[in-house]
């Protein structure tokens, strides 16, 4: 059975708080911060409250598995169960092809509100990206399978 680790979970979680208590203090002390310094602070609450909360969910997922040998024995059971992961598989395969008209939707809009060009170019790189990555792994399981 896998041995879970919440120390290290623990002290990530702690870590985030910190990055997201500074992003807090950032913006308090330079509300009229121009340039990147603007966008400093939101980052580091955005990046500090999702590893903050990350790792911290993970940390008591862990511990209760360390309390319960058989409720974590039942959560690896279901995890490796082909019929969970089929479903999983499917439930991603959905998302991504609404992902896929919801971005060319926004690219859309973008455009007719005639937002900047580098941000248009941005998203279109960026779906391009995803659109490529989709091709790669039809290839590479085409092969495989």
């Amino acid at each position: 059975m896998k041995q879970y680790n919440v120390g290290r979970y623990v002290f990530l979680s702690v870590i985030g708080f910190v990055i997201f208590g500074a992003g807090l203090v950032l913006v308090k002390l330079l509300p009229e911060a121009e340039g990147i310094l603007k966008a400093l602070p939101y980052l580091c609450i955005g990046v500090g409250a999702g590893v903050f909360g990350g790792n911290l969910g993970t940390a008591i997922r862990n511990k209760t598995m360390l309390k319960n040998p058989e409720v974590a024995k039942q959560t690896q059971v279901e995890q490796k169960d082909e019929r969970n992961q089929t479903i999983s598989n499917k439930a991603k395969a959905g998302a991504y092809d609404l992902m896929i008209y919801a971005y060319a939707a926004i690219l859309l809009a973008f455009a007719l509100m005639q937002v900047d060009m580098y941000i248009i170019l941005t998203l279109v790189a960026v779906y391009l990206f995803f659109v490529f990555t989709n091709v790669y792994y039809l290839n590479k399981y085409h092969k495989e399978m």
